[in-house]
């Protein structure tokens, strides 16, 4: 399975700047991955068709309790975060239930208003995709006084949340060094998400999902398609860094949306 590959470790008493880092190197996404997904699938639907008929087959008059009860929803906590800047707002959901500790972190820079100030700054688009806005948008704090202690890597194994158009998750290098570079993704990026079986390790361990947009996906666009610098960037960031950064003017708390907010892209999409 390709992935994306961070560096891993920075030289002694340097802080990576909007040009070197923390980035994301497209290595490879193999076809195999489609086939694997559409195996497990047909198998899954296999295991699943004994208790569909058994179920149909229940003699007439059963009492309802009786016959087999999907499992209640997991109920799901969300703190919402707008990020205001001169495009319009994003607006953010953060999934405390399942990504705690990251979603933690996030707030720690929302109530420090640490994230005031931070800028947009990379707009990766995917050189196979055959559609227009497919790719991330990365951005973060650069000003190391406003940095917070890095915060420990929760696995996409860990918190089920996958890596789909909307996500929000950490760019970091090595497993547990993310702190305030963040990016939101324009499609679903499989190739993020932790390796089957990983521990939290690298190579495969993934990068660290912990929510979604749930308004203001058409500023994530508008940003992301702004134009990029030829020059702007080193090595794998070299072409992807905007040529007018886009600044967070404000990171705040904010009540819930009033419609039900889109279902954070999980294993198994709980109902809300």
């Amino acid at each position: 399975m390709g992935l994306f590959a961070l560096p891993a470790s920075l030289p002694s008493g340097t802080l990576p700047d909007r040009e070197t880092g923390p980035v994301i190197r497209l290595l490879r996404l193999r076809s195999g991955t489609v086939h694997l997904a559409a195996a497990a699938l047909s198998l899954a639907a296999l295991a699943a068709a004994p208790a569909t008929l058994r179920a149909q087959e229940a003699p007439a008059g059963t009492p309802p309790a009786a016959q087999a009860q999907a499992p209640a929803p997991e109920p799901i906590a969300y703190a919402y975060v707008a990020l205001k800047t001169a495009q319009g707002t994003i607006t953010l959901a953060l999934d405390t239930t399942h990504a705690p500790k990251t979603s933690a972190n996030f707030l720690k820079y929302v109530d420090a208003k640490n994230l005031d100030g931070a800028q947009f700054y990379r707009a990766m688009h995917l050189a196979y995709a055959q559609d227009d806005d497919q790719g991330l948008l990365q951005g973060g704090v650069r000003n190391a006084a406003k940095l917070l202690p890095p915060v420990a890597h929760e696995s996409t194994n860990q918190t089920g949340i996958l890596h789909k158009a909307g996500t929000i998750s950490m760019a970091r290098f090595a497993p547990g060094t993310a702190t305030a570079d963040f990016m939101i993704l324009l499609s679903d990026m499989p190739a993020l998400d932790a390796e089957k079986g990983n521990t939290g390790q690298d190579p495969g361990a993934g990068f660290a999902a912990f929510g979604h947009v749930v308004a203001g996906m058409d500023v994530v666009r508008a940003i992301w398609s702004q134009p990029r610098s030829a020059t702007k960037g080193e090595g794998v960031m070299k072409g992807d860094i905007l040529e007018n950064e886009v600044t967070i003017l404000s990171a705040r708390r904010v009540a819930s949306p009033p419609a039900t907010p889109a279902t954070t892209p999980r294993e198994t999409p709980p109902t809300l």
